[in-house]
């Protein structure tokens, strides 16, 4: 009887049982991801189950609403709609009152048509102009005024509060402020206070802060220090504390669809102080314009798996296990390292840093 020693393996004999244990365990893993996004590549539209042949758009409906009501995967809502990349950037609008039609091509395929026809008779109908969001804008409306998060090279330049009116500590409304560094042109600003900083996980290098939002100001008289007058105070303010010119991104038209390219970003951080995060919760990437990431991008969040085993030989061996999806997340607003998503689905929690990347 032959017998086998067990420091070697019957398959690749050339190498010890736990080389081969390792070898067996990684290439799965790779055998596995490929497998995933071959199946992924070139893969048909897949409708929603139960998706209707026609929607009439009503008002609080959103772009995600839609999309979600007629394909499994709503990333996917640009080519059921045959856009192209202009269109993607300058999508038609929709406004409540228009038929979403869903149709086939002559292959067979789905795709939607906007059949802009009020249904309603006239008499009582009234004209509505705004067209619906791509999400919820009362989730998102803070998020695109306020200065929640300041850029490293905003620090630099950013004017300050050096005296307060009749050395007073703190300020309130009407009361006025001595600022430094003030742009004479610029008359509204914003008013915040230095937040926690927000480091890359990859590289521990500092993104930006977390700005702690406090109020507004009006310039009153240029100098230097120039006279500024509280409009607005949400915290109190006081000395040292640091202003920015108030400017509103424009309201874009977002249209959800998934990025061109490979994204691999991180939750860093949740708004509201928490480590964790569900459906309607905001939360910051490490991944920003300078990364390719755009409004409208839609990611899909991730948690990497590994369990702990032990081998034949009663050794501890880490196997590394495809990545759990937990989650959908919807890129609203962009900066140049970091950028602000909206959970729009989740299947468990969201923690700091879970993995987002291309659906």
């Amino acid at each position: 009887m032959t017998v086998w020693d067990r420091n070697l393996d019957r398959e690749f004999p050339n190498r010890s049982y736990e080389d081969n244990t390792m070898i067996r365990i990684m290439s799965a893993f790779i055998l596995a991801m490929i497998s995933a996004l071959c199946g992924a590549v070139g893969q048909e539209i897949q409708l929603a189950e139960g998706a209707p042949n026609r929607h009439i758009v009503v008002p609080g409906d959103t772009l995600w609403d839609l999309a979600g009501k007629f394909l499994k995967e709503p990333w996917r809502w640009p080519e059921i709609w045959r856009m192209n990349e202009e269109e993607v950037n300058n999508p038609h609008r929709i406004y409540p009152g228009d038929v979403i039609v869903l149709e086939r091509d002559v292959q067979g395929s789905p795709r939607l048509r906007l059949q802009s026809i009020r249904l309603v008779p006239q008499i009582y109908s009234t004209d509505v102009k705004d067209e619906i969001p791509a999400i919820p804008p009362n989730l998102i409306r803070p998020f695109l005024s306020d200065p929640l998060i300041v850029e490293v090279s905003s620090l630099d330049r950013a004017a300050r509060i050096v005296a307060t009116q009749q050395d007073r500590v703190y300020l309130g409304n009407g009361d006025l402020a001595y600022v430094a560094g003030a742009d004479p042109s610029r008359l509204d600003w914003q008013i915040y206070r230095n937040g926690r900083p927000l480091h890359d996980p990859d590289n521990h290098q500092i993104l930006g802060y977390e700005a702690f939002y406090l109020g507004t100001a009006r310039q009153l008289e240029p100098g230097n220090p120039a006279t500024f007058e509280v409009v607005t105070m949400k915290q109190e303010i006081g000395r040292g504390d640091r202003l920015l010119p108030a400017i509103r991104p424009p309201l874009v038209a977002y249209v959800p669809h998934k990025p061109g390219f490979q994204v691999n970003g991180r939750v860093i951080s949740v708004y509201g102080g928490v480590d964790t995060a569900g459906r309607g919760s905001i939360v910051t990437l490490n991944r920003g314009a300078r990364d390719g990431i755009e409004i409208g991008h839609v990611l899909a969040l991730e948690r990497n798996r590994t369990i702990v085993e032990r081998d034949e030989n009663d050794t501890k061996v880490r196997v590394p296990i495809p990545p759990e999806r937990i989650g959908l997340l919807f890129v609203f607003r962009i900066f140049e390292r970091l950028s602000y998503g909206l959970v729009v689905k989740s299947e468990s929690t969201v923690d700091v840093n879970d993995f987002a990347r291309s659906p």
